[in-house]
Order: structure tokens, then sequence, then C-alpha cells
């Protein structure tokens, strides 16, 4: 039995967490989206090359922060984390990806500033 999309969810975003982006890439469908709610957006990404560019630079800012949880919905998986503060000794709000796999693949993830968009997106809230 292959892993859930809850499992590869949970693994592809500690393997960034340790700048290790063979792992996730391998997660990533040829022609995966990231977005904040419209992929046509200034700053969407669209395809594993512009993905993996924004997570390379996020990983060399040191901008990736803490999983806070990974949550099942099916095809679609809400990764909740809490971003880097910018303040030093303040703690930033989390945030939420809601991903869609397809054949264990990720095929689009829609970034939210508040989890509770992302899960009710996701059929949960």
């Amino acid at each position: 039995m292959g892993e859930t999309n809850v499992e590869l969810a949970r693994r592809g975003y500690e393997a960034v967490s340790r700048g290790e982006l063979e792992p996730i890439a391998d997660l990533l469908a040829d022609d995966v989206r990231w977005h904040g709610g419209d992929p046509s957006a200034p700053g969407a990404c669209d395809g594993r090359a512009q993905v993996l560019a924004r997570m390379r630079a996020a990983i060399k800012g040191g901008a990736v922060g803490e999983l806070v949880d990974v949550i099942d919905a099916g095809e679609r998986v809400v990764v909740i984390m809490r971003p880097v503060a910018e303040d030093e000794g303040a703690e930033a709000a989390p945030v939420a990806n809601l991903s869609t796999f397809r054949d264990g693949k990720v095929v689009e993830m829609i970034h939210y500033p508040d989890p509770a968009e992302a899960l009710a997106a996701a059929g949960l809230g």
C-alpha cells in the first residue's frame, strides 16, 4: 500500500524544512500550479520548475516555517504552517496551503493566509 496524501504532504514539507528539494520535486506534477486563489495573478507559479524555484528562494532566505498540522480531505490535504516571524521574538500567525493530489502527485497548491479559509475550501470548515 502506498503512502496516503497526508503522509506524502508531511514528508514533502519536512524535506523542504531540511533544505532538500529532490524529495518534493518527486511529489510535484510537471504542470503543478501554486497560487493564492488566482492562478494568473503576479507571483503565481505554473509548473514544477517555478514551484521549485520559489521553494529554493524560501529556503535560501530562511523563510521556511514550522509545520503545524496536515489534515486529510480526500484527494486534497490542508497543510497548516507557522511562517518565520518578521520580528525576532514574535510569533507569526499560521497560514495554510490546500494541496490537491492526483495519482500521488501534487497538481495544485492554493495558499490561504487563514487556515480556516483553507479548511472551508476543502469542505472541512
